[in-house]
């Protein structure tokens, strides 16, 4: 094969030709291509852990924002229930004003309506002893034929009604 017979007369120059190239690759690709390459990957990194960094930041001051939120809103909730509570107690209060003050006007209606009907009872007590003492002195007359005066009729309803 004539391929193998020249390998050895080519193989210096193959050699060098094969360090030339790897040579010129080294210095374009190792020299020049990869630190801008590792650079970028650096910069890149960097600015993912910036960007970590300032999304704990964020993320810590929403929170705390948060707690901001909750406690103002807590506070908010604790003073509508205290006017609420407020309401209430003037409303109970006005409510118990309200109701002594119809108690009252009812009290004064239920004594004058007692004074009524006490005066009517009298009246008709004072009715009943007239009717009870005339019936007495026309039965007393009818039956014995005797004529009865008046204040003795009455004094007589008026015994026989206080034991009765």
């Amino acid at each position: 094969m004539p391929q193998i017979a020249q390998l050895a007369e080519t193989y210096s120059s193959q050699v060098f030709w094969l360090l030339v190239f790897f040579g010129f690759v080294f210095l374009v690709i190792g020299r020049g291509m990869v630190p801008r390459v590792m650079d970028t990957v650096a910069l890149r990194d960097k600015q993912i852990a910036d960007d970590l960094a300032a999304a704990g930041a964020a993320r810590q001051q929403a929170d705390a924002e948060e707690e901001a939120w909750r406690l103002r809103e807590n506070d908010n909730r604790a003073h509508a229930q205290a006017i609420i509570a407020q309401a209430k107690a003037d409303a109970a209060a006005a409510n118990e004003k309200k109701l002594a003050a119809a108690q009252k006007r009812l009290d004064k209606k239920l004594a004058e309506a007692a004074e009524r009907i006490s005066a009517a009872r009298g009246e008709a007590l004072n009715e009943i002893e007239s009717v009870a003492s005339e019936a007495a002195q026309d039965i007393v007359q009818r039956l014995a034929g005797v004529k009865v005066a008046k204040t003795a009729a009455d004094a007589a309803v008026k015994k026989a009604l206080s034991h009765g």
